[in-house]
């Protein structure tokens, strides 16, 4: 049933949203050298490595690790970067991996790759076992600013509580979070 959802859902959203994506790819190669997409190596389901596509709002040369680990994150952004996460605009990409059965619309984010303390804890937890999401339990409760441990706890919550009627209540309160742009980092 979720799969379906995910599948049907993602479907009409890139249709509806085809026109704009278009228009961002192009912001996106027009203000800066570079791809207008970014595919990040991330850990899917049961840990097995995914590449995640983000519309690029980084330089080329940005080190591969968590904006918040970078020293000055400001200063890698590409013109319109800031721009495109303040509006998660930058995600809108992450529809072809709901269609490739890589992500759902509700599940814990993707972890990087290189996030080992991160990937051990949800491994720890059985979180892993989740397919990743565009949003999440952590995303609607504190998304950038939360510690990991804080992070994994909300995922393991979301493990014990999902069903169809929670991931609805998690995307309608994505859609408040996104408008207000409530929790996220530049």
């Amino acid at each position: 049933m979720k799969r379906l959802f995910d599948f049907a859902l993602a479907f009409a959203a890139a249709a509806a949203l085809a026109l704009p994506i278009l228009i961002v790819a192009l912001a996106v190669r027009l203000t800066s050298p570079g791809p207008a997409l970014y595919w990040s190596r991330r850990v899917g389901r049961n840990n097995c490595i995914f590449e995640m596509p983000k519309f690029r709002s980084m330089r080329i040369d940005t080190p591969a690790v968590a904006t918040h680990l970078l020293q000055n994150p400001d200063q890698w952004l590409t013109p319109i970067g800031s721009f495109l996460r303040k509006s998660s605009l930058d995600e809108l990409p992450q529809l072809w991996s709901i269609l490739k059965g890589d992500m759902s619309f509700v599940g814990p984010r993707p972890a990087l790759f290189n996030q080992d303390d991160l990937i051990a804890l949800r491994t720890e937890k059985d979180v892993h076992r989740l397919v990743p999401g565009l949003t999440g339990w952590a995303q609607v409760n504190g998304r950038d600013e939360l510690p990991i441990p804080q992070k994994v706890q909300l995922d393991a919550e979301y493990l014990r509580r999902r069903s169809f009627l929670f991931d609805l209540k998690i995307l309608w309160m994505t859609v408040q979070k996104v408008l207000s742009k409530d929790g996220v980092s530049h």
